[in-house]
């Protein structure tokens, strides 16, 4: 068997032959030539996989080792008979870390109150939960807001109305969809920043465009919203500059890039690979440890921070908005956990 991978899949090199032959290439190069001869694909969000790249292939089978699975053609690989499985979850322990050291930046620099707060988050699944968690342990009272599981669920969620009334903090972390009842493309619109009341940090970190960028670049003008924290951005990897100087935190999207992240991410991705070809389906794949020497430090959340602390990308991002594609895929040794 071939399978095609995204070179900068990380820690799937030799973990992957155990599957058949594996050819490495980078994600957004990846076209027709390269799979028509493959039976299964790993992909990321940088390969669209469509009829352009899939038509006359004989690919059985398509991977994404990420959450999102906008890049793929659902409606198409369906007509074709292609199947295929994204990694739900996998990076939600991540984009909480992400989420939870934004948010202890904000709190030191004066921009949310030192203790107490609202925080509204929009869009509660597996990685909504635990953004939801993490504030909660740093003392802020949260809004979950998810409209889709309201209706099928019940329980407590509160209206993009009422998070635009009582939150000192609005994060996104909702997939991206353009229809039903629910389309969350400019769900952050110029008529949600004219309801906002509390002059909120606005948080993006999960599809570039359910934010409106220049809604948002008019709101930061004004003062309707205090300060951004941006991940994902509208047009990547071409983001707009006026939005990277003026954002608080602004990183390469890479929310969900902690190395534990990756593992699990990976490991899904193989695993839904050999469940599809009915081949051995356990692989153990394990970040890297932390380098020897850092020894943390006493106060608890500085502790958090030397596990992450996105003002680093925030430098490099700022530094070299050209290097965004490589900014993302030599990402640095990340780790959520001391272990």
């Amino acid at each position: 068997m071939k399978i095609v991978i995204d070179d900068r899949i990380p820690y799937i090199r030799g973990a992957a032959e155990r599957l058949g032959r594996a050819v490495y290439l980078p994600g957004a190069a990846i076209g027709p030539d390269d799979v028509r001869d493959a039976d299964a694909l790993i992909v990321r969000t940088r390969t669209r996989c469509d009829r352009r790249l899939l038509e006359g292939s004989r690919v059985q089978f398509i991977a994404t080792a990420t959450i999102g699975f906008d890049h793929l053609d659902t409606a198409w690989l369906a007509r074709a008979g292609i199947a295929w499985a994204n990694c739900p979850g996998c990076n939600a322990a991540s984009v909480a870390q992400y989420v939870e050291s934004s948010l202890i930046l904000l709190r030191r620099a004066g921009l949310l109150p030192a203790a107490g707060g609202v925080v509204g988050v929009v869009g509660v699944g597996h990685v909504g939960t635990k953004v939801a968690a993490a504030a909660r342990a740093l003392g802020f009272d949260v809004l979950p807001c998810d409209p889709p599981r309201h209706e099928r669920e019940g329980g407590t969620f509160y209206a993009l109305d009422q998070l635009a009334e009582r939150a000192d903090v609005v994060t996104f972390h909702t997939p991206l969809t353009f229809d039903g009842p629910h389309p969350t493309f400019h769900l952050a619109d110029e008529a949600f920043f004219a309801r906002l009341r509390h002059r909120p940090v606005v948080m993006n970190a999960g599809r570039g465009e359910a934010v409106d960028t220049q809604a948002l670049l008019a709101a930061l003008d004004d003062g309707r919203v205090r300060a951004a924290v941006i991940d994902t951005w509208e047009d990547e990897p071409h983001i707009d500059r006026r939005l990277l100087d003026r954002a608080f935190i602004a990183t390469p999207h890479v929310a969900g890039y902690s190395a534990d992240g990756k593992a699990t991410g990976t490991r899904m991705a193989l695993e839904a690979v050999a469940r599809h070809f009915g081949l051995p389906d356990r692989f153990d794949i394990r970040p890297p440890r932390l380098p020897e020497g850092l020894v943390p430090a006493a106060d608890p959340l500085d502790r958090k921070l030397q596990l992450y602390n996105p003002m680093d990308d925030t430098r490099r991002l700022k530094a070299a908005p050209e290097s965004f594609e490589q900014l993302r895929g030599n990402y640095p040794l990340r780790r959520e956990r001391w272990d």
